[in-house]
């Protein structure tokens, strides 16, 4: 009997699976977006060096010093959302409509008796700066290998024996030892090899102390897979600007942010398979059909705050250059995750098993999200024309997690516990990294040097890499009253080209084996601007589109010869049309 095994290095038993985060959480939660007024966005974001809008107090808060009135604005966008999955010849299409409110606050000018200062100004703004809300789906005909034999493979690479992952029953009913919690102090086995074992996914073969774990994947087997994604959620930011001018040429602006954060994700994988290898209750294996499901639920939630900095010097009336520094955002997170399986064999063995007999897993913790800079320019021609343009370098390799209460600041926050089929119930539970002790001889299970995020911040720094982004921007004056606008922005992939090649293993965490790598993001913009009077109302068209790829789990990589079978995939389009809509007032 030929099983093929996914080779698992024995890094991935530190890679997370004690936690419930991971390199690709840490993009989750840092991910970019491009949110804020009409004016702002129908000129493709790009205002870093011309101010005079309530968006620039989240990009140059230097914006703030162009003020010489004040205002008040708000701004709301309808969001329509298509992704479309290519795979196999197999087209699938998920489409949504969302109704956002992206901004609304005020900037309020202070006059003061200075030729050399004569104004200062102070700015309340709430921004929407990202927006999670997408959801997407698709299918492959034909399957090469199983989420089975990943599972496997991880259960090899941590020396699993088949006690780690059994539940065991007292004589009065009750549970004696409970995998999930181990209650002897022992090594604590990764979620995903618990529910695999529960679920029949895996089994092991030979000694029951030191077996070998195969998946359902072997000689014969064939099958199809389908998944579905759901993301939901937003970054929210809540500007206190202060900024004001020097001789109407050097304009200066500080910005402190506080963000609140709240994402969740949604995800089902699934196989129909025939000729599965398949155990039952008696642990005899048999080759029959094999059809079941992984469903998990992630959601990550709290918040944080960061610093901007902002200057843009006019030095002619024709010319503006703006420099703007941005903090990393410190967080405080409190994750939980669990996921389930349910299955049906032809061996007559069907049901359902559930991640910790159906009681969320939770870990509080803190979260570093890369600095920004900013380079701006712009040009006006005649009073009438505008042309604009910013450069962004953000680098994603210097996101980091750490140990809760790391920024001495708190993390409560609301949110509904509910999993997406409305069946997950119970109290929360947490795992402890002291219960997790090096076993047989290997490194203790994710900690070195007593950092329990010492490997997910190793992988950060190998799967990513400094974004660049350019926006370019333009505004023609048709009449006093009338404007009409035009941009495009381009930020470039984070993910490093030999994880788009399939060239490395990508670690995910808790039962959440798929992960999602985004490619380059491209924008296109369009606007109308009216102003009557004290009044302006400003349309904008924005089209996006992200292209990304679907794993249902990492690649077979063996690194000795450098090679890898490529794990289910789909490429994804990910489209967003929006129109905005502005209206404010200046007094």
């Amino acid at each position: 009997m030929n099983r093929h095994l996914i080779m698992i290095s024995l890094s991935l038993a530190s890679a997370g699976y004690a936690f419930g985060q991971s390199a690709v959480d840490a993009y989750r939660i840092s991910q970019p977006d491009m949110k804020g007024t009409a004016r702002f966005m129908s000129m493709g974001g790009a205002f870093g060096a011309l101010g005079g809008d309530l968006s620039t107090l989240s990009q140059n808060p230097a914006g703030i010093g162009v003020y010489r009135s004040n205002e008040v604005g708000f701004t709301v966008d309808l969001d329509l959302q298509s992704a479309t999955s290519k795979t196999q010849g197999l087209n699938y299409t998920e489409n949504q409509t969302k109704f956002l409110l992206n901004n609304i606050g005020g900037v309020f000018t202070m006059k003061l008796p200075s030729v050399t200062v004569p104004n200062l100004n102070i700015g309340f703004t709430y921004n929407k700066g990202v927006s999670f809300n997408r959801q997407y789906a698709g299918g492959m005909s034909s399957l090469n290998t199983s989420l089975s034999n990943y599972i496997a493979g991880i259960s090899n690479a941590n020396d699993l024996t088949v006690g780690d992952v059994s539940t065991v029953f007292g004589s009065n009913g009750g549970v004696s030892f409970d995998p999930y919690n181990p209650n002897d102090g022992q090594f604590a086995a990764p979620w995903i090899s618990i529910l695999g074992y529960d679920s029949y996914l895996v089994d092991a073969s030979g000694n029951v102390e030191n077996p070998e774990w195969y998946g359902q994947w072997g000689e014969g087997t064939s099958g199809s897979g389908e998944f579905f994604v759901s993301e939901k959620g937003s970054l929210d930011e809540f500007n206190i600007a202060l900024g004001g001018n020097i001789m109407n040429v050097v304009y200066w602006g500080m910005n402190f942010d506080i963000v609140n954060f709240n994402y969740t994700l949604s995800s089902i994988w699934g196989e129909s398979l025939d000729n599965a290898y398949v155990p039952d209750n008696k642990n005899f294996v048999h080759k029959t059909t094999a059809d079941w499901r992984l469903g998990n639920y992630y959601n990550v939630h709290g918040s944080g705050f960061n610093y901007q900095l902002g200057v843009i010097l006019k030095p002619i009336q024709e010319l503006r250059i703006g420099v703007a520094f941005h903090t990393p955002t410190w967080f405080n997170l409190t994750e939980t995750f669990g996921g389930d399986v349910r299955y049906d064999y032809g061996n007559g063995i069907n049901g359902q098993a559930l991640t910790n007999q159906g009681r969320y897993g939770y870990n509080d913790m803190c979260f570093r999200t890369p600095w920004k800079f900013i380079g701006s320019i712009a040009g006006v021609i005649g009073g009438r024309f505008i042309i604009s343009g910013d450069y962004e370098y953000t680098p994603y390799n210097q996101m980091k997690f750490s140990e809760a209460g790391s920024y001495g600041i708190g993390n409560n926050w609301g949110y509904d516990d509910g999993w997406y089929d409305d069946d997950w119930y119970g109290p929360y539970f947490s795992p402890s990294k002291t219960s997790t002790p090096a076993k047989a001889g290997q490194k203790a299970f994710g900690f070195a040097d007593d950092d329990p995020y010492y490997y997910t911040n190793s992988d950060i720094k190998t799967m990513y890499k400094a974004t660049h982004t350019i926006r370019l921007g333009a505004e023609y004056r048709v009449t006093p009253s009338f404007s009409v606008r035009a941009g495009y922005s381009h930020v470039t992939s984070p993910v490093k080209t030999e994880f788009v090649n399939d060239k490395e293993t990508v670690y995910t965490s808790g039962t959440m084996p798929n992960y999602r790598l985004d490619n380059h993001t491209n924008y296109i913009t369009c606007g109308l601007g009216y102003r009557y009077q004290k009044f302006y109302v400003d349309m904008a068209y924005v089209y996006k589109n992200m292209s990304s790829t679907y794993h249902a789990f990492t690649p077979d990589v063996n690194p000795d010869v450098n090679q890898a079978i490529p794990s289910p995939q789909a490429k994804l389009s990910l489209n967003n049309s929006q129109v905005v809509l502005s209206a404010g007032f200046r007094f």
